[in-house]
């Protein structure tokens, strides 16, 4: 299992580069985009197809209203269900740049995923000095794999 810090509430966080590996050794870890529609459109996804995965995209608000998606829970479980994932599979949950994400880490927690994980800095990380994201850290900085529609 990755190294992360047990917070109480739910397990805790690692990195991109930490969820990568986990990604990499573990054939059941999944990986949970909580980003909106809009951002999976314009800005990208994960790209998991290297090690034999699709990340789940799931929004933990619902654009453009950005207002809570009252199916998250549900739809969240269903998705890992079908993949295979049970209480104790990890579970990465991916944002932005860690808010969302540690929000729906904390939900999947309190729901039975004893190993729902919030990975830091998320997508596209701060933003840098030009006020630029995606430079500074987060999954896109660290060189991991992504796409665009």
């Amino acid at each position: 299992m990755a190294h992360y810090e047990d917070q109480g509430e739910y397990p805790g966080e690692m990195s991109p580069d930490e969820a990568w590996a986990v990604l990499g050794r573990d054939p059941g870890a999944q990986l949970v985009d909580v980003r909106c529609a809009a951002e999976w459109a314009f800005v990208g996804v994960p790209d998991l197809s290297s090690v034999g995965r699709k990340a789940h995209l799931v929004q933990w608000q619902i654009y453009p209203e950005m207002g809570s998606n009252p199916d998250f829970l549900a739809e969240t479980t269903g998705r890992l269900r079908e993949a295979g994932a049970g209480p104790d599979t990890p579970v990465l949950f991916l944002c932005r740049s860690g808010g969302r994400s540690r929000a729906a880490a904390k939900a999947m927690a309190r729901a039975g995923f004893r190993h729902a994980i919030n990975v830091t800095s998320g997508f596209e990380g701060d933003p840098d000095v030009a006020g630029h994201r995606g430079t500074r850290d987060g999954w896109k900085a660290a060189g991991l794999p992504w796409r665009q529609s």
